[in-house]
């Protein structure tokens, strides 16, 4: 049985000095733990010879289809930080592009594939644990209507690799509108590659940002696209609690998907300040700091890009400045909007911001869990009387009890049926989502226990996190004392 991998691929067809042309590494006996049929066909890739031995190979990297790029793409960036001028692909290959049945260009990349050029003295491999990591939660976002990179496949190596503790070795198959990163511009531009920063500025133009290459000015509509994207993109995250954990340059995707689930997590008991990164000892990618670092971020490609946007530097300056002034609206205007959503708010008001911001400032007083908090809400919405179930999640009910009285209040000013608010509000405030010490015993069945039926388990929940049903009940509680898991790991 022979399939042919509909490859269209255009980032391979850029100058050289763009990527490095790697062939994966053969692994010793791979074996398929997971395809996302569903994705596969949306990608019109064919299941059946995927899920077959001779798929499973590519999956692995054992493989190389006819017509695939195999280029591992070189990149920069800031860690923590500090600026890195050499990165890279260093464990992950591009096998290439396709177009998807909605006309959507799509990246395949193998991600534990083997050493690169750019693998800085690591194996290029990745272990069971992380792949799961990352496909649970990558698909669990999609899922929560966040743009995100998806998982089509994960496969085991038959091959162990050297962590802490030593695990089988796996391989991830992902998918991405692109690859490409703030941290991609980064390494021309630290380079004064100039010919470079424009070729790859209009690449992005063209795969993402289409409707800047008819503006006046496309390298600034470039910039303000992607500027709108992340504040859209990371008021999405703070609606469900998510921390990124990594939000270096290189993580930061141009197509404002979110990218490279390392150390991310969800919070149960909400505080601002949240850490779970064990890298992240100062704290700089906590919950609370992700919008202020993704402006940061942004401010290193707008540097990238002022010799595009004016021939005289001060100009260019003064441009960039401007257009990363407006990420503040943007994402205030999005985050508000959606927070406002969560609390059954659909009219606008004076006084709304300062009702919505109140709330969550209760929910930290009060150390109530986040996703259950809003949930809970929404199931009181219908009767905003009772508010029992709410309020047994505040350790101190002070704030929580005086905000009530003024949400309650507020409603009443609203026109819209009881029932119809608990529905909308039940269909943007989750149920599920994947809670750390839920993941982390999918990850010890699979790695201990060679067990994966917790793994479908939790997938088969998170498909429809907004749909609660009682089989399912186990999957909304908060972990327990002696479950909480208060640190992730990156896994290179």
């Amino acid at each position: 049985m022979t399939f042919h991998f509909p490859f269209d691929n255009s980032y391979a067809a850029l100058p050289e000095t763009f990527f490095a042309r790697v062939a994966p590494t053969p692994v010793a006996a791979p074996r398929l733990v997971k395809l996302n049929r569903p994705l596969a066909d949306r990608l019109g890739l064919d299941a059946d010879w995927l899920a077959s031995p001779e798929g499973t190979a590519v999956l692995a990297g054992a493989r190389v289809p006819e017509g695939a790029a195999s280029i591992a793409m070189a990149y920069a960036g800031h860690q923590f930080g500090h600026f890195v001028p050499q990165l890279g692909d260093g464990r992950a290959i591009l096998l290439g592009e396709v177009i998807d049945k909605d006309g959507v260009r799509r990246d395949i990349q193998l991600k534990g594939s083997g050493r690169t050029p750019f693998s800085r003295m690591g194996d290029g491999r990745a272990g069971l644990g992380p792949v799961l990591r990352e496909y649970i939660v990558s698909e669990a976002m999609a899922a929560l209507d966040v743009p995100t990179t998806r998982s089509l496949a994960a496969v085991l190596t038959g091959e162990q690799v050297i962590r802490d503790p030593i695990q089988p070795g796996a391989v991830l198959t992902r998918i991405a509108s692109s690859h490409i990163r703030v941290g991609t511009f980064q390494f021309f531009a630290a380079r004064g590659d100039r010919d470079a920063v424009k070729a790859l500025a209009d690449h992005v133009i063209a795969r993402h940002y289409p409707d800047a290459a008819d503006a006046e000015a496309p390298y600034l509509a470039l910039l303000e696209g992607v500027i709108a994207r992340q504040a859209d993109l990371i008021s999405r995250w703070m609606m469900i609690g998510f921390i990124h954990g990594v939000m270096n340059t290189d993580n930061c995707s141009i197509a404002g998907e979110t990218i490279d689930y390392g150390p991310c997590a969800f919070m149960d008991t909400f505080d601002p300040k949240t850490v779970y990164s064990s890298i992240d000892q100062m704290g700089r990618y906590a919950y609370g700091n992700q919008p202020p670092i993704a402006l940061w971020n942004l401010t290193r490609l707008a540097e990238c890009l002022v010799p595009l946007l004016s021939e005289d530097e001060a100009k260019g300056v003064e441009i960039a400045q401007t257009a990363l002034g407006g990420f503040a609206e943007h994402f205030n205007t999005a985050y508000l909007a959606r927070l406002a959503a969560k609390l059954g708010l659909a009219t606008v008001q004076d006084g709304d911001p300062q009702l919505c911001q109140d709330f969550t400032a209760a929910m930290a007083r009060g150390r109530a869990d986040f996703t259950l908090a809003f949930r809970r809400l929404s199931d009181a919405a219908a009767d905003p009387s009772d508010l029992g179930d709410v309020r047994a999640l505040f350790e101190d009910t002070t704030a929580f009890d005086e905000w009530a009285t003024r949400w309650r209040h507020r409603l009443a000013a609203e026109r819209q049926d009881a029932t119809a608010r608990q529905d909308s509000m039940r269909a943007v405030n989750p149920i599920y989502i994947p809670r750390n010490h839920q993941i982390e015993a999918v990850i010890r069945a699979a790695v201990d226990r060679d067990d994966f039926g917790p793994f479908e388990d939790l997938l088969n929940v998170l498909a429809n996190p907004f749909r609660e049903l009682p089989e399912f009940a186990r999957y909304a509680v908060p972990p327990q004392p002696h479950e909480e898991v208060l640190q992730t790991f990156c896994g290179t």
